[in-house]
């Protein structure tokens, strides 16, 4: 039973069911106990026996009132025809035509037993009802339905309800501020999904609120330094005019910009569950137009149409080939391929790798190698945020000749197209900056 409804459902189902069992016991063991039938012909016996059919009417009246008198009934007799020869008490129904033996018999006033007398006589006779008998009945009958349905669902309402108490003193407990808090996921029902779901809530605030304390512990400490080097040449510059001071004063400030427009960034996409803009992107062109900014950079791949932000994947691009060209040695390579549906995309350089204990925490905000004191440690952060925020992820990929390569999943990338042109195999024009994009064989 994975839904909570129907747990309930059966629940009670088997409580009436066990209810019905139990009361069709009782009846059975009653009825095995008490022969009617017997007892009706018995009776019939020795009413028969005590109103002899010769006797004068007289003396059948005295009878009678003397049977009555001492069982406290109504009583009546009737003869072969039915037809009343004389009662006793309120008016008795008649035995019906139907009835050729003792039994039940129903009419106004209550049930009455009818005897079969050995003459042929009928003798009718009905108990007056007592108020409280049936009353006490029905109480007693619906008592034991009420325990009955009591013992069968207390096991199961109280696990339910057991599991909802825990729920809510994890809830209570997070938003406390104690951010780990986690509930244990019990069965496979809607109160275990609400707690898994729960779970992946607290796991999920627990994550933004750590990243955003690291970025804003980061943020301060790194933009301590662009700014203090700023205060230093305008002093500087006040006490001396110098074009090289006003040049390091704006290239500090360009530094300044970035580092907060990266902060930025990264903050907005810790929390956006999908790019702000979905269009289709010809990311080999994309790559391409980044790969001329770079001196030795060359690419290598086939035509990939992706659904997604052209702003963030320029943005993944370059903070890749920036990457490459700041903490690597040239040259550098890129290659982008099709994987199914997924693309992947690859820049290598000739630096050594990063060492194996490393090669997670680099995606980490800030963090930077040891004795790497250049850019702010945003750089892979980024890419690695715009990559799961398509649908893929960012990983340090070392290849046999490639120690120092990073491979970039983005999914899903679109079909290609029939009518699509083909690319041959040639050179990019160089960029001002000289540099190389080597495209190779493209089918679009």
């Amino acid at each position: 039973m994975r839904r909570l409804y129907q747990k309930i459902y059966l629940v009670f189902l088997a409580s009436l069911i066990a209810v019905v069992m139990i009361s069709g016991v009782a009846w059975r063991i009653g009825q095995a106990n008490v022969p009617h039938n017997e007892a009706l012909d018995l009776a019939g016996k020795l009413a028969g026996a005590a109103l002899p059919a010769d006797a004068p009417p007289q003396e059948l009246q005295r009878a009678l009132e003397r049977l009555a008198g001492r069982s406290r009934i109504d009583i009546a007799v009737f003869d072969k025809n039915r037809a009343l020869v004389m009662k006793v008490g309120k008016p008795l129904p008649e035995p019906t035509s139907a009835g050729e033996s003792s039994g039940w018999l129903r009419g106004p006033g209550g049930p009455a037993w009818t005897f079969r007398l050995p003459d042929g006589r009928w003798l009718v006779a009905r108990v007056p009802l007592r108020p409280a008998g049936p009353l006490l009945g029905l109480i007693f009958f619906l008592a034991a339905m009420a325990i009955a349905i009591a013992v069968f669902s207390y096991p199961v309402v109280r696990g339910l309800t057991r599991r909802i108490e825990r729920l809510q003193a994890g809830v209570e407990t997070l938003g406390a501020g104690n951010l780990a808090t986690r509930v244990a996921v019990e069965g496979r029902d809607e109160v275990a999904q609400l707690a898994a779901s729960f779970n992946r809530a607290a796991s999920r605030i627990e994550e933004l609120v750590g990243a955003h304390r690291l970025l804003l512990a980061n943020a301060s400490h790194e933009l301590r330094t662009p700014l203090s080097r700023i205060r230093l040449g305008l002093e500087l510059f006040e006490a001396k005019s110098d074009a090289k001071i006003k040049a390091e004063i704006a290239r500090d400030i360009a530094e300044l910009d970035s580092l907060i427009e990266e902060i930025l960034l990264a903050s907005q996409l810790d929390v956006a569950a999908a790019p702000p803009t979905a269009e289709d992107v010809d990311l080999l062109a994309l790559v391409a137009e980044e790969c001329a900014h770079y001196d030795g950079c060359t690419l290598d791949g086939e035509l990939v149409v992706l659904r997604g932000d052209p702003r963030l994947l320029r943005r993944l691009v370059r903070n890749l080939l920036d990457n490459a060209q700041r903490h690597g040695k040239p040259p550098t390579r890129v290659e982008l391929r099709r994987n199914g549906e997924s693309a992947l995309l690859s820049v290598t350089d000739a630096g050594d790798g990063i060492p194996p204990a490393e090669r997670e925490r680099v995606f980490l905000p800030f963090y930077r190698l040891r004795g790497d004191r250049k850019g702010a440690g945003l750089g892979l952060a980024l890419v690695r945020q715009i990559a799961r925020l398509h649908g893929g992820d960012a990983r340090v990929a070392p290849r046999p000749g490639a120690p120092n390569s990073i491979v970039v999943e983005l999914v899903p990338a679109l079909p290609l197209r029939a009518s699509s042109p083909t690319a041959g195999e040639g050179q990019r024009k160089p960029s001002p900056l000289q540099s190389r994009t080597r495209l190779g064989q493209q089918q679009h």
